[in-house]
């Protein structure tokens, strides 16, 4: 199969209404059932069962039972990369109609803060983005991104260096709430995974957003300088 081919075929998985919505609601790198899938789609059973075959046949999903119940989650951060880069697009294109130029329909919660498959997206994400570029801890280039010297000490002083991988390091993600880069990569999901474990943010249900608690607010003001 060419790669022309390839590209087609998966773009006409993803043109799916149905299917678009079901990866939707596995970006934030949750598994979730056929069921819960099935509701997030708005489509039913019979016809989830179909969807969850053939995205599972291209390998965008991967199923795993657990007892009674079969879950499926994104195959790879690399799925939750392109969906990601879809929606970026996708929003620029809505951006650039002029009736709609200056709405934001996504909800404030969702552009306040959000999970981007494993990482931190929103306002916050892009906060914390453009706090450890400043402070010289990070540097971002168009398609990848460094740790610096004092960026190592202050990643583990917080808790959050990244373990070693084969998955990209650092790269910024263009986030499409903002119209600006957070960070994406396994920094981007060391700083969530340490974030959840602190308690500063916390997991909604049946959403994409996330909860700064009063203890987030302190604690991003206080390490990154974000008022949120």
């Amino acid at each position: 199969m060419s790669d022309a081919t390839r590209i087609a075929a998966t773009a006409s998985l993803l043109g799916d209404p149905a299917r678009a919505n079901m990866l939707a609601a596995l970006m934030d790198g949750r598994a979730l059932t056929a069921k819960e899938l099935a509701y997030a789609a708005h489509v039913s059973p019979q016809t989830t069962s179909g969807h969850l075959g053939k995205l599972t046949e291209a390998g965008l999903l991967t199923p795993q039972k657990q007892g009674r119940h079969r879950y499926y989650r994104l195959a790879s951060p690399l799925i939750g990369q392109m969906l990601e880069g879809i929606m970026a697009v996708a929003g620029e294109a809505d951006a650039a109609m002029p009736a709609r130029r200056s709405t934001w329909r996504g909800g404030e919660a969702l552009r306040t803060a959000r999970s981007c498959y494993d990482h931190l997206a929103g306002r916050l994400g892009v906060g914390l983005a453009d706090s450890l570029c400043e402070r010289g801890h990070v540097a971002l280039t168009a398609d990848g991104g460094e740790v610096t010297d004092t960026g190592h000490r202050f990643l583990r002083d917080f808790g959050a260096e990244p373990e070693p991988g084969r998955r990209v390091f650092c790269r910024p993600c263009l986030d499409w709430s903002e119209r600006r880069p957070h960070i994406a990569g396994r920094l981007g999901a060391a700083l969530a995974c340490r974030c959840f474990e602190l308690g500063w943010i916390a997991r909604q249900r049946d959403t994409r957003a996330v909860a700064i608690t009063e203890a987030g607010r302190a604690g991003f003001a206080e390490r990154f300088g974000v008022v949120m």
